[in-house]
């Protein structure tokens, strides 16, 4: 039921969880003017599709436990991350302490009198929206990875260069498999996600971060990943429309957004084109991908891509194949930006699911990905140019 406060809109609640006392209180919020009650749950699980797509304001989690339910949390931010208010009957010391280390806004300790629980939903709901107009002032840079010739070692980059901004630069990442017919980064990553960018798509409602978070796969190193289809003809759903609705919602929530790619100029690259900050072209020792990589560029100056985001990487440079940076440079016409090395230990970390830059920081792979993370996840002068757009009908 919806209501009205003082012709403001009401902060929209879903309350998860039971303890003693919870019943009565979603009664009485239920009546509240101030308040919508979306709905109640009391298994985290039943409550998956109101909490990724119910745009809500606040979710109360109630229990009994005297300690901070971890795992019941979890499964909340699996969905939402929209403020978070726990409700707690009987002795919860160690619930308190617990607390005041987690991503909790508030613990209320039952019985409440309705309107206390009211100002603290309110104050919850007010903090919630100054850090996403925070996050919004503050947008996150896209960074697209692309390589015109396959066995490049493209995604190998991609992936290690998300973990390594998750993981070395503190940043909030997320890794975007657009190559959606045959992406890889999730199972370089050893994910076996559930969801996929397809799955997102074509799930009903408008797309905003809460409903982004919902379908995302985390990996140990903080970094989230929403991975490519998983059958080939899904791909075809993912218009550039919806795409380029994601980069936007994308830079509300995170730093930074890496995007995988496929070896082709076509919409969804173009649209992903659009919103590029920093467009990481991967070339390698061998004259065929050279060539492509010059056709690339060309291709990128018709389009009216600023050069100056253009940033040439060359992987497996230190190879003795005939052939050197220099040339590629004389090539190119483009000085190389970043020289990654061959290094027997990535193949080994590939089959392992498992990036070189966790499974072995000193390896020479890993010290010249982090040295390009710290280079690019420092904001670079945006182009004063004017950019053409890039974005098709929907």
């Amino acid at each position: 039921m919806s209501h009205e406060n003082n012709g403001s809109e009401a902060t929209r609640v879903f309350v998860t969880g039971a303890c003693e006392g919870s019943a009565q209180l979603c009664e009485a919020l239920a009546a509240h003017p101030d308040l919508e009650l979306v709905g109640t749950a009391e298994e985290v699980r039943d409550a998956a599709g109101a909490l990724a797509g119910g745009h809500l304001n606040v979710v109360l989690h109630a229990t009994n436990a005297a300690a901070l339910p971890f795992d019941e949390i979890a499964g909340i931010r699996e969905h939402t991350r929209a403020p978070l208010i726990i409700l707690a009957a009987g002795e919860a010391s160690e619930l308190l302490d617990q607390a005041l280390d987690a991503d909790i806004s508030d613990v209320l300790l039952l019985p409440q009198l309705t309107e206390n629980v009211v100002f603290a939903v309110r104050k919850a709901a007010h903090s919630g929206r100054r850090a996403q107009a925070a996050a919004i002032g503050k947008k996150g840079r896209i960074v697209t990875v692309f390589s015109p010739k396959g066995g490049t070692g493209k995604t190998v980059i991609t992936t290690n260069l998300a973990s390594a901004l998750a993981k070395f630069e503190g940043k909030r990442t997320l890794l975007l498999d657009l190559d959606l017919q045959f992406g890889d980064a999730a199972i370089m990553l050893g994910l076996e996600p559930d969801k996929t960018i397809y799955d997102l798509v074509v799930a009903p409602g408008e797309l905003d971060s809460e409903k982004l978070a919902g379908y995302i796969a985390r990996h140990p190193a903080g970094l989230d990943i929403l991975p490519a289809p998983l059958r080939p003809e899904d791909a075809e759903l993912v218009t550039e429309g919806k795409l380029g609705r994601l980069l936007e919602v994308a830079r509300e929530s995170y730093d930074m957004i890496v995007v995988d790619t496929s070896p082709f100029f076509h919409g969804p690259m173009l649209a992903t084109l659009d919103q590029t900050d920093d467009l990481l072209l991967v070339c390698s020792l061998d004259v065929p991908t050279v060539k492509n990589v010059r056709l690339s560029l060309q291709t990128l100056e018709l389009l009216s891509f600023p050069t100056n985001k253009v940033q040439v990487v060359l992987n497996r440079a230190n190879t003795k194949v005939g052939m050197k940076q220099k040339e590629v440079e004389s090539a190119l016409e483009q000085r190389v930006r970043f020289q990654v090395p061959s290094d027997r230990a990535v193949p080994i970390s590939v089959n392992r699911g498992n990036p070189v830059v966790l499974a072995e920081s000193g390896a020479d792979f890993s010290k010249a990905v982090r040295e390009m993370a710290k280079i690019i996840s420092t904001p670079q002068q945006e182009d004063a140019g004017k950019k053409r757009r890039f974005l098709a009908k929907a």
